[in-house]
């Protein structure tokens, strides 16, 4: 399944396969950083406002898109805040990967990611923040990176088959 997390309300693409689509549908309340979703939920926030079950979604998908807007370099608040709300995909405690410390996974899915960032004056610098924080982003979730491209609006982003 393709998880697609986006910032576009009126999410119109071409998406092949199953799928499903997270985007600004009703009020998204922030992360409390309580960590129920680790010990009373495990996998599930336990703020009920439509979007508990990110983690779980995660948990089924082979393949994660992201699409935002681009600000200073990284994800727009609407996806940072899915993101936050999504801790629970991984576990509160540790191991050793690759030499770096991480979170141990809750699930055994292994997935694809991918970065799709618009905006009108993205600056050199900025792509090279966002493709940083993306890659950052891959290691923590010990997913593939497939890949992360930048367009001067949301429009150009319509003609992308997902």
């Amino acid at each position: 399944m393709k998880l697609i997390i986006t910032d576009i309300e009126d999410f119109e693409f071409q998406i092949e396969g199953e799928h499903k689509v997270i985007n600004p549908q009703g009020n998204i309340k922030y992360c409390i950083g309580c960590f129920g979703c680790w010990a009373k939920t495990p996998g599930e926030c336990v703020i009920h406002d439509g979007y508990q079950r990110t983690s779980l979604d995660m948990g089924l998908c082979d393949e994660m898109i992201i699409i935002s807007e681009c600000y200073y370099g990284t994800v727009s608040p609407f996806i940072k805040n899915v993101q936050d709300r999504a801790i629970s995909y991984v576990q509160g405690d540790f191991i050793l990967r690759n030499g770096e410390m991480h979170h141990k996974h809750r699930y055994d899915n292994k997935f694809q990611l991918s970065a799709y960032f618009y905006g009108e004056d993205i600056t050199e610098e900025e792509k090279q923040t966002a493709r940083d924080i993306i890659a950052g982003n891959a290691e923590n979730f010990d997913a593939k990176l497939k890949e992360v491209l930048f367009f001067k609006s949301a429009e150009e982003l319509r003609g992308l088959r997902l």
